[in-house]
């Protein structure tokens, strides 16, 4: 059985948003709060121990319903700009550890200059930092100064190359042995540029998960306990882990188990730690874990070629229906 699934891409997009010609024009930065409701079913199993799962029984039997409020805090690009003298300054803060690539459009401009042609209002952001945009004269017109705008954001350098060195630890104990159920060029469900890469290996849940190389975490996502094929319903609800390698590219490790993570955005992980629990969350045919390396090539994410370090120093490039073993 192939088991299929996605992880996620980091692609945020903010609506417009309007300056008005009253006194200061700011944004204040917040810390992304996301929440949504998962339902969690409680019943007696076939040896009459109480089960917890995110679906009904077959059998139909009474279950206790209950509806979990999900609350994920994360964070977040934000653009604010400020009425200053005769200007209108713009200024992004980053909230993560780790560059994000920001991408800038006006929707529409009264009463104050337009960016120069020669601005591709793009910027790399560098980790947890402030930066200034932009300027804008305020041009002292009949028209009072009014700008429309949005923007969006996503992880890396678009100038990071990848560099593999020895290649890259399998990520789960050493002497453990899983099957490969879809890698490159397989493409069941890795059919975009972040996937076309990604490795999906079949796994009981609550496997140890380690990192395949160091790096910083970025994001992580550990609250879902829902999975399944309702792309719409079940998207969203992966457990993961991001983390940026020293040359700018980074790892999605997808799938987590509910509650599992074992790391923090800012910790540094080193080649080999335990950083989660393998699971079925998200968007899953059943229990496996997603692995990918990524990088920024220009606001999109795409995935990259990779292999992983086989016995006496050899290499190991996955496939499809391959046992694909750990090694120190």
């Amino acid at each position: 059985m192939t088991m299929a699934g996605g992880g996620s891409i980091l692609v945020r997009r903010k609506l417009p948003k309007t300056g008005l010609s009253a006194l200061l024009l700011a944004l204040a930065t917040l810390t992304c709060a996301s929440a949504y409701a998962q339902t969690l079913y409680k019943y007696r199993g076939a040896d009459s121990e109480w089960s917890f799962a995110d679906r009904p029984p077959d059998d139909g039997q009474n279950v206790e319903i209950r509806q979990m409020q999900q609350r994920v805090s994360r964070a977040q690009v934000t653009v604010m700009h400020s009425l200053i003298g005769s200007e209108i300054v713009f200024v992004a803060h980053n909230g993560f550890h780790a560059p994000m690539e920001l991408a800038l459009n006006f929707d529409a401009i009264t009463g104050v200059e337009f960016p120069h042609s020669d601005n591709s209002l793009r910027w790399v952001l560098a980790p947890k930092s402030d930066l200034t945009l932009l300027t804008l004269a305020v041009l002292g017109t009949a028209a009072p100064p009014n700008v429309k705008y949005h923007f969006a954001y996503l992880p890396g350098d678009p100038v990071a190359q990848h560099l593999p060195g020895g290649g890259y630890r399998v990520p789960f104990s050493v002497g453990s042995y899983f099957a490969v159920t879809q890698a490159y060029p397989e493409a069941v469900t890795h059919r975009t540029l972040d996937s076309q890469y990604a490795l999906d290996v079949a796994m009981p849940v609550g496997t140890d998960v380690v990192a395949a190389r160091g790096g910083i975490v970025f994001e992580v996502a550990s609250n879902n306990f829902r999975g399944g094929l309702n792309l719409q319903r079940d998207g969203r609800s992966a457990n993961i882990v991001r983390i940026l390698h020293d040359d700018g590219t980074f790892a999605i490790y997808a799938h987590l188990n509910w509650n599992s993570i074992r790391v923090r955005p800012g910790d540094r992980v080193r080649v080999g730690d335990y950083i989660a629990d393998s699971g079925n969350t998200g968007y899953s045919s059943g229990p496996h874990l997603h692995f990918a390396v990524q990088r920024n090539s220009g606001m999109r994410v795409e995935s990259l070629p990779i292999f992983f370090k086989g016995p006496n120093s050899g290499r190991v490039v996955p496939a499809t229906g391959d046992m694909l073993t750990a090694y120190p």
